[in-house]
């Protein structure tokens, strides 16, 4: 006999933790730009402290989830993933993120939150994530076409009879 588990549709679930996670950041003050630069300026170490305890919750709970062969809820997945030493473009990637979060104080998670709370200059941050995204998918497409070979040049000529 077969069983079949009843899954929740992936895009409900995806609004529901979205809208809970958006609710916790605000709750957390994670959307206050106060706050925000006031750890980036290492003034008020309560986000950092609130950042670490859920980093290490995270990590112990993922790891127990991959020994025990745990499923994801909504894919079915098993709980896993793959490491790679840190790269050139990790480092970059990273360098950008911390510029982005200190000229705007926001990362992009607190910015749906911020708008909910008429924080209007958060419109610019999001204008901002936009265009990077943007920029990084061209730089990727370039990327790619670079990398393709060129493809044989057509002759108008008819070929040669042996």
């Amino acid at each position: 006999m077969e069983t079949r588990t009843r899954r929740v549709p992936t895009a409900l679930t995806a609004v529901l933790f979205g809208a809970a996670f958006g609710f916790l950041l605000s709750w957390g003050q994670f959307t206050s730009p106060d706050r925000i630069r006031e750890m980036l300026l290492f003034e008020d170490l309560y986000l950092y402290e609130m950042m670490f305890s859920a980093m290490a919750i995270g990590f112990i709970g993922i790891r127990l989830l991959r020994r025990f062969h745990v499923r994801a809820l909504v894919s079915g997945d098993l709980v896993a993933w793959v490491t790679e030493r840190p790269a050139r473009h990790h480092v970059a990637g990273a360098f950008l993120f911390g510029l982005g979060w200190a000229v705007t104080d926001s990362c992009p998670a607190p910015i749906a939150g911020q708008l909910a709370q008429g924080v209007w200059w958060s419109i610019a941050t999001l204008a901002g994530v936009f265009v990077g995204i943007e920029l990084y998918l061209r730089w990727q497409e370039r990327g790619v076409r670079a990398r393709e070979p060129e493809s044989p040049r057509v002759s108008a000529e008819p070929a040669a009879q042996h």
